[in-house]
């Protein structure tokens, strides 16, 4: 019987399916970091969330088959040496989609209506005459949207954006997507024409060696000055020391952040003190029946590999196109 050792917590209900499958080990590392490592040299398979596997932890896993992701991000794998081992990577993207573009929605009124702004402004007992012109915002519906990774999450954004918000919707990818352009309507554009014609510019990339401060000085400077900038992707992608200059110089009008290069946020970055960038804490698809689908797809995807059998989420396609499945046959 295969061996899967769940380094977060899974559901009761994902337990359960996974010990139908196999023989199951729940072990935080960092709590538990003498019996996590004693249980690796007979794994077959991790599940969970965000601990980093690189090759110390391979190195004493020397059986292991399958890392399953419970999310859709992957920079805390390093893929080339899980490519280079044989060893089957998959992730989370379709249980986000739905409530990643929530938030991102959330996220584009609230920078968008200074809501957040708003907000501290009633509680803090400021309101005291009719809302004067200078704590207005800008419109969204009717604008136009610049969507940078156009993936399950931006098509969906794209839907909504077109169907509810009457928004014009373009978007920049390392290759077109014609489905998404059929299902939503939404334009392909180069970047650089994209950030100049924008008025929300909407960045859902993952991190790779390429998009690492793709968005930097250069690029807040092709935008409009009302501009709404938001990240969704992940932090390192945007120079967040430039983005800070183009918000202080007037170059944008406003940011809403979900991801940042250092997470949780020190408490003395700029951006606690600039009223003008709504944060949040890195919580896209942080409702209990998401993390709970991300978590049932984990394992699900898991089972699947272990089986043999390909999974629908595989990250490193590499690792099965050169017949490393027979892998699976132990």
């Amino acid at each position: 019987m295969s061996v899967i050792i769940a380094y977060t917590n899974p559901p009761e209900h994902v337990r359960e399916y996974l010990e139908a499958e196999a023989e199951i080990h729940v072990v935080r590392p960092n709590k538990e970091r003498d019996k996590f490592m004693e249980l690796l040299p007979k794994a077959d398979a991790l599940i969970g969330a965000g601990l980093p596997v690189e090759r110390e932890l391979l190195d004493n896993a020397p059986g292991l088959r399958v890392v399953s992701n419970a999310s859709a991000g992957v920079d805390n794998l390093d893929l080339d040496l899980l490519t280079e081992r044989g060893i089957t990577v998959t992730n989370t993207p379709a249980a986000v989609v739905d409530t990643m573009a929530d938030t991102m929605f959330g996220l584009m009124i609230g920078a968008s209506r200074r809501l957040m702004e708003m907000h501290e402004l009633v509680k803090s007992g400021q309101w005291d005459r009719n809302a004067p012109k200078e704590w207005f915002g800008l419109n969204v519906h009717h604008k136009k949207l610049g969507i940078i990774g156009m993936g399950g999450i931006g098509k969906e954004i794209a839907r909504r954006a077109k169907e509810g918000f009457r928004m014009e919707v373009s978007y920049y990818n390392r290759s077109r997507h014609e489905e998404a352009e059929r299902e939503t309507g939404a334009v392909y554009e180069q970047l650089d024409d994209l950030l100049a014609s924008s008025d929300v510019v909407m960045v859902l990339l993952p991190l790779t060696e390429q998009t690492k401060h793709m968005l930097g000085t250069e690029a807040f400077r092709k935008m409009k000055s009302t501009a709404v900038f938001l990240n969704g992707g992940r932090g390192s992608v945007v120079d967040e020391q430039a983005l800070i200059t183009a918000l202080q110089e007037k170059e944008i009008f406003a940011a809403g952040l979900d991801v940042f290069e250092e997470e949780p946020l020190p408490a003395d970055h700029p951006f606690l003190a600039m009223p003008e960038v709504t944060v949040l804490p890195h919580i896209g698809t942080g409702t209990t029946e998401t993390r709970e689908a991300m978590y049932m797809e984990a394992a699900a995807q898991c089972v699947k590999a272990l089986r043999g059998e390909k999974p629908e989420a595989l990250v490193n396609k590499k690792v099965w196109n050169e017949g490393s499945r027979q892998q699976f046959k132990k």
